[in-house]
């Protein structure tokens, strides 16, 4: 029965992009003639409409990295100092990260350089770790295998190739915000007002100028390709080939942002939330959620298999989610839909999910040995005023201004730059049409 109920799902999905690659050109050309312009025309209008706009969006990609090189030289006069004060400049946690991107360039081999990372003796006195998995170093194992493989040791110094391969990444990341604004209204110009208002508001959205190597700076540019690529692939009438390189790439980011950061499983969980509500309220097309549900649990099963068996993933309030969702849908699927049952599980649908999400995490915690989050929940405890600690590390976080509550500077910083009334304005307005959707559907 479950077979065949996938071949049949398969086929209506087929069947969805057939007839919506066959009837969208029939509309188009019904609402050419009522306007009184040829196809010809629309073709050309559209193709520049798209040249004009990814042209927009690479280039101001570009321009913001080549930015960031020149502030950044200009802001520590990077390229007239020594190779030690250089380092210096990284600040806090991340010297460490580029320091073990150091010892993998002085490795005799970069399998001996992998061996050294995971049976390390030097980062913590008289005890030997897996610094490659307690400390989530794979950007700085791809940076030494490109540096190596592409022969720059001839052309460029290591500290440049590392930086500037962040600086490119930030590029990406506003070229993913450009693409996502640009997908959300259907004008590219969107997206440039979206790029102006990042690059103003830098100061408050990035920690770029002075933690060059840190876990988020190489993350988050992943997160903002799996975003824009997820709008578009949430879309409606959306034809098959660019379905299915939304699909493909939603697929690749996911499992990439999830590689770069041990945090990022956090941030995948709140947006698997928004889905699931979006699904519950009819908001989504089901098959769509579902499909990024499936990616959400590859991508988890192959981190924890090539993150050494990393029990955090097993743990992770994701997996406990997504699990939930997709039992709570077979149970639903199964049932016939006249049957009293099913109507009360439609009803009880989002009770269900949360009950087996709760009670399955409880259980995985209790039976998997896990000990890797312990600090960013005391950490938590200890913000909300639950809890105290004389640990040096979270009084030592707690005293980052990064993590501070919001000041009254945040809000005049965010009001002068327009940016904070237009929020408002827009979430309100928002909230306010999906509210109105809702109660039409009920």
């Amino acid at each position: 029965k479950m077979s065949s109920g996938a071949a049949d799902l398969r086929q209506r999905k087929k069947q969805n992009c057939t007839e919506s690659d066959k009837m969208a050109p029939e509309e188009r050309n019904k609402e050419n003639s009522k306007l009184g312009r040829s196809p010809k025309y629309m073709l050309i209008q559209r193709f520049a409409k798209l040249f004009f706009g990814c042209l927009a969006a690479v280039t101001s990609g570009m321009m913001y990295a080549v930015y960031l090189s020149t502030y950044h030289e200009r802001k520590f006069w990077f390229s007239s100092r020594q190779e030690l004060e250089r380092e210096i400049t990284f600040q806090g946690d991340s010297a460490i990260y580029y320091s073990f991107y150091k010892e993998l360039l002085k490795a005799p081999s970069f399998e001996r350089g992998v061996y050294e990372l995971t049976h390390n003796n030097k980062t913590i006195s008289l005890k030997t770790i897996n610094a490659v998995q307690q400390m989530t170093l794979y950007p700085e194992l791809i940076a030494s295998v490109l540096y190596q493989a592409s022969g720059s040791e001839e052309v460029i110094e290591p500290v440049y190739f590392y930086i500037g391969i962040v600086f490119g990444l930030q590029g990406i990341y506003v070229t993913a915000l450009f693409v996502t604004s640009w997908v959300m209204s259907g004008t590219w110009l969107a997206g440039m007002l979206t790029v102006a208002w990042f690059i103003i508001n830098r100061t408050d959205t990035t920690r770029i100028d002075y933690s060059i190597p840190s876990r988020e700076n190489w993350a988050l540019p992943y997160f903002a390709c799996q975003v824009a690529a997820l709008t578009g692939y949430l879309k409606k009438n959306l034809n098959c080939s660019a379905e299915k390189f939304c699909y493909l790439l939603v697929n690749a980011s996911t499992y990439t942002f999830m590689m770069m950061w041990e945090y990022s499983h956090y941030l995948l969980f709140v947006q698997a939330v928004s889905l699931f509500l979006l699904d519950s309220f009819a908001l989504a097309q089901t098959e769509k959620v579902h499909e990024v549900y499936r990616i959400y649990l590859f991508s988890l099963i192959v981190g924890y298999l090539l993150q050494f068996e990393n029990s955090a993933l097993l743990v992770s309030p994701l997996l406990s989610l997504v699990v939930a969702l997709m039992l709570s849908r077979s149970l639903q699927m199964n049932m016939k839909k006249s049957t009293f049952v099913s109507r009360l599980l439609k009803i009880m649908y989002i009770y269900l999910v949360l009950t087996v999400a709760v009670t399955l995490n409880f259980l995985l915690k209790m039976f998997i040995p896990h000990k890797e989050n312990e600090h960013l929940l005391k950490f938590i405890e200890v913000k909300l005023g639950l809890n105290t600690t004389k640990n040096f590390t979270m009084n030592w976080l707690l005293c980052q201004e990064s993590l501070q509550a919001p000041s009254q500077d945040f809000f005049l910083r965010l009001t002068q730059s327009s940016l904070l009334p237009f929020y408002i304005l827009v979430l309100i307005i928002c909230l306010f049409s999906v509210t109105q959707v809702i109660f039409r559907r009920i």
